[in-house]
């Protein structure tokens, strides 16, 4: 019931919110979706929840991740597109579950956009992310034993990243969704696309293994 609770949030109820958030709200008011998108990304890692002392050490470290991701992001502002929030999200998805990837991709995005600036693009990269985290979740076994799997993954998760992103550009400029918009939206983000799809698997490559054995440490110590 509880993972069934999880995936309606994640997938349904979040998507919906951003959706009518963008479709029925003014612009200033990106901040209330911002808002009830990172609520909502909290309930399924909150219902997880079995005994006090390991949800708190989850969070713990899920905040740590997201701490990282934050950062890297800041630290690679120089080189647009270049960014390893991706690989830190999947990276928290394939050790504590796709909830806490979700998580870790959604407050990354709000988060780090206190740096960059927050918009009504904020929802989208929130749920952006989010996804990401949640899809790596379910092929964490996978990945986790096969570099090219991962690196596969990065590459097609930098793709679906603009695909998401993109619908946004189209609903923000004509208040509808446009086909032929959006396919021009998506073909001029191809450099965009192409330079982040690369960083991800770099990221994932570089960070996958150390980072993974320091969370696997902890899991064991920790019983979690």
């Amino acid at each position: 019931m509880k993972k069934w609770i999880s995936y309606s949030v994640l997938c349904l109820l979040i998507p919906a919110v951003v959706l009518f958030g963008v479709l029925l709200f003014p612009a200033k008011q990106y901040a209330w979706i911002s808002l009830c998108t990172a609520l909502l990304s909290c309930l399924p890692v909150f219902l997880q929840f079995e005994r006090k002392s390991i949800g708190t050490r989850r969070l713990i470290l899920i905040a740590s991740m997201t701490a990282l991701s934050v950062l890297g992001r800041i630290l690679f502002t120089p080189i647009p597109g270049f960014k390893p929030v991706t690989a830190m999200v999947v990276i928290t998805a394939m050790y504590f579950g796709g909830e806490a990837g979700f998580l870790t991709g959604s407050l990354s995005a709000v988060i780090s956009n206190f740096w960059f600036g927050q918009g009504p693009w904020t929802p989208f990269q929130m749920f952006s992310w989010g996804i990401l985290g949640l899809i790596a979740g379910l092929i964490a076994n996978p990945m986790k034993h096969s570099k090219i799997l991962l690196a596969v993954y990065g590459a097609v998760s930098g793709i679906l990243y603009s695909v998401i992103m993109d619908v946004w550009t189209v609903l923000w400029a004509d208040g509808i969704f446009n086909f032929s918009r959006y396919a021009a939206a998506l073909t001029s983000a191809l450099p965009f696309t192409a330079i982040y799809a690369v960083s991800n698997v770099i990221f994932l490559l570089l960070l996958g293994k150390p980072i993974g054995k320091i969370l696997e440490r902890v899991q064991t110590k920790y019983g979690l």
